[in-house]
């Protein structure tokens, strides 16, 4: 059994002098977010032994604010195709680097972290399908499992949605579904 946690970048600021959107940062919004998700992160034990992150600035800020709470010892990559192909689905990076890992974190973009997770999510609860369906908002984090030993067997519909966490919903202290370890 693989764990695959998709989370999108927490919000950015679009008002921010960025000579580029890959070069956008995250605003005070999106700062005060992601320490709420990595928090929730580790109360639930959802520890990624394996991390890729795409490249852009509000990607890795959003990281580096969630890493204090979920250790930062798990391997990092950060390929350009998170990035890139951030209006594709994230599966072939996912089968390529996904490695040994038991439990990988995957920080990107919309549309892809929504279609990604919703093209694995074969199974779930009803409820969750619908919330991921529906909006995938900043900060969202979808925790899929997928009954395979290798990243690279990774198929369309095999995963089981067991957890989405959402920042407004993680701040009013009621989660949308509580979540176990791994098998």
């Amino acid at each position: 059994m693989l764990r695959l946690m998709l989370l999108r970048h927490a919000k950015s600021d679009w008002t921010a002098d960025a000579p580029s959107d890959f070069e956008r940062p995250l605003n005070g919004r999106g700062r005060a977010a992601a320490p709420i998700v990595g928090a929730h992160m580790r109360r639930h034990g959802l520890e990624p032994d394996r991390i890729l992150c795409s490249p852009a600035l509000r990607t890795r800020q959003t990281l580096d604010l969630i890493l204090p709470h979920v250790g930062a010892a798990a391997p990092l990559d950060m390929p350009p195709a998170l990035y890139d192909d951030g209006d594709l689905d994230y599966l072939e990076v996912i089968r390529a680097l996904g490695g040994d890992a038991r439990c990988l974190l995957v920080v990107g973009h919309n549309p892809a972290t929504q279609e990604t997770a919703l093209e694995l999510s074969g199974r779930g609860e009803e409820r969750l399908l619908h919330t991921i369906a529906g909006k995938y908002p900043t900060a969202g984090l979808a925790v899929i499992d997928i009954d395979i030993d290798d990243w690279r067997s990774l198929k369309r519909g095999d995963g089981h949605l067991v957890a989405v966490a959402l920042p407004r919903h993680l701040n009013e202290a009621s989660e949308l579904s509580a979540i176990g370890p791994a098998d």
